[in-house]
């Protein structure tokens, strides 16, 4: 499943570098545009269809998994005493999560109240942890991979669980870029996989979406937060009622 969804988005990249949209693939198809987006959130493409859609990127199907391959050579994730190091830093930690999301240097300091020099000397401190190339003229180019994850229960996963627990949940959730849903149910271990790999294949595409937008000014844009959670849980006030 990695392997695909890292094929598929490289051949989003293409298809975007080549300014090709949904539309064209859809004609190239012979598909609807809504059946095409279907065939890209699910992944599910036949390799004659793929090598339709490769074509219309300008590549053959070996120079798209030769791209993928180039790709995959990036940074998927830092070691814990590089984390630790981020996590410690606040300022640091916010720059960070400010270059993944498409910030550039002027963009950061427009919209946080951090001095230029500051800013240059934490971007070059993420330049030392390869975590960004830091070129002339204060340019950033990510070294991270498209699928670039913090590590499970490492300390920038620890830091937002607590911000999670004490900011996140403070909201009614009833404006219109809002919504929380939660369900309670009993599922077989069979049937809780299947939704993790579901939500899986929902982070995919929120990460998709970003990289859609990341060519946009950042004043049309807004930093949004999805969780997605399954555990085999119950509210502790309840545990006082089961029998042993």
């Amino acid at each position: 499943m990695a392997q695909a969804a890292a094929l598929i988005q490289t051949l989003k990249k293409q298809l975007k570098a080549q300014g090709k949209t949904y539309i064209d693939v859809a004609e190239a198809l012979q598909l609807s545009e809504a059946s095409v987006k279907r065939l890209f959130s699910e992944q599910n493409f036949t390799l004659q269809r793929l090598e339709i859609i490769a074509d219309l990127a300008g590549l053959e199907l070996t120079g798209l998994f030769k791209l993928m391959a180039q790709e995959q050579q990036r940074l998927t994730q830092l070691s814990r005493a590089q984390e630790q190091e981020i996590a410690s830093d606040l300022e640091l930690l916010l720059i960070a999560v400010s270059v993944i999301n498409g910030f550039g240097f002027q963009d950061i300091v427009d919209h946080y109240a951090i001095s230029e020099h500051d800013c240059i000397r934490k971007l070059a401190q993420l330049d030392r942890l390869r975590f960004i190339e830091l070129q002339p003229n204060n340019r950033i180019k990510l070294l991270i991979d498209p699928n670039f994850t913090w590590l499970p229960n490492g300390p920038i996963q620890q830091f937002f669980q607590q911000k999670v627990e004490q900011d996140f949940f403070q909201s009614r959730f009833d404006k219109k870029h809002e919504k929380l849903i939660v369900l309670n149910g009993v599922l077989t271990p069979e049937a809780n996989l299947a939704l993790q790999k579901k939500m899986q294949r929902i982070a995919e595409e929120f990460n998709s979406l970003i990289r859609d937008d990341y060519a946009l000014p950042m004043d049309q844009k807004h930093g949004n937060t999805m969780v997605l959670a399954i555990r085999q849980w119950q509210y502790s006030l309840f545990k006082h009622y089961r029998k042993e």
